[in-house]
């Protein structure tokens, strides 16, 4: 008897839209409705700002979603982003309204629809980078996904996560007079980031249109170098060529070039470290200091 196995395909969709939405929680609702409906995991974030979302599927129900959404008027133009899934790259799915899109809790916020860098292809990147244009890429992602991957000769301000920008203006307060580009992993964080530099005196403010991800798709084992940090089960993904992939990330114990991530033990830590195989415990997880091991262990 000849057995046929059904092969699923999976697609992650990548997406964020700034635009005025007058009821989140009418928009959090039905997309939740949605997503139930056609079987879709994933985080989607929605604010009167706007939408936030990385969702996966089968290929052909997120095909059936893209329909959906790209049908209202308010979400026509946006730029998505898909990627191949492996049909478990989110345990569930969680769709709630907040007062951000992204936090970046200014008490006078930045709307990206009036004040924001210039949209920069990433063509145009690429022809930057090949004709020796004088420019800055300053990443704007949180320290631990650019410890794994980044742009050739990027800066990083200091920045555990998104809302420390306006703590670390002052480290890049010397770059106002240059031409810089903002990076992200899609392209969110970028849009506020590029306004608050322009509200802040940056004179020729850009931001790279769609992210990270598409530069990569687009100019794989190039420019960008290392493995693009993501927010899912796969915690990090490449579109380089297995015999071109440069892995640049280290692990935090011994220096090892690693891209393994795990989370600290001590549980009131959590903190999220790099840490090759070698320097694991048994259950394949570290600690991320000596303070936190002797914290848990005293308590044991």
């Amino acid at each position: 008897m000849i057995v046929f196995q059904l092969i699923m395909e999976y697609t992650i969709l990548l997406f964020y839209k700034y635009v005025h939405i007058e009821n989140p929680e009418e928009l959090r609702d039905e997309q939740r409705a949605l997503c139930e409906k056609l079987g879709l995991k994933g985080r989607i974030i929605v604010a009167h700002e706007g939408i936030n979302a990385t969702v996966e599927g089968t290929t052909e129900a997120t095909s059936e979603y893209l329909k959906v959404y790209l049908a209202d008027p308010r979400f026509a133009d946006t730029h998505i982003k898909k990627s191949v899934g492996t049909g478990d790259s989110f345990p569930k799915l969680s769709v709630k309204a907040r007062k951000e899109i992204v936090s970046l809790h200014l008490e006078n916020d930045i709307d990206p629809n009036q004040i924001t860098g210039v949209h920069l292809k990433p063509e145009e990147l690429k022809q930057w980078y090949e004709t020796g244009k004088d420019f800055v890429v300053i990443d704007f992602r949180n320290d631990y996904e650019f410890k794994v991957g980044r742009f050739k000769n990027s800066i990083m301000p200091t920045l555990q996560n998104f809302r420390d920008i306006p703590k670390a203006l002052g480290e890049i307060e010397d770059l106002k007079d240059k031409t810089v580009l903002t990076v992200c992993t899609g392209g969110v964080r970028c849009e506020k980031a590029s306004g608050l530099l322009k509200r802040e005196g940056f004179k020729d403010v850009y931001q790279l249109d769609g992210g990270m991800v598409t530069y990569m798709e687009k100019f794989p084992a190039q420019e960008f170098e290392g493995s693009l940090y993501v927010f899912d089960k796969r915690i990090t993904m490449t579109f380089d060529p297995a015999d071109k992939h440069k892995v640049i990330g280290a692990c935090d114990k011994c220096g090892t070039a690693s891209e393994r991530y795990v989370n600290c033990k001590n549980p009131r830590c959590n903190k999220h470290i790099i840490c090759c195989e070698g320097c694991s415990e048994e259950d394949g997880r570290s600690f991320c200091s000596d303070e936190c091991k002797s914290i848990v262990y005293s308590v044991a």
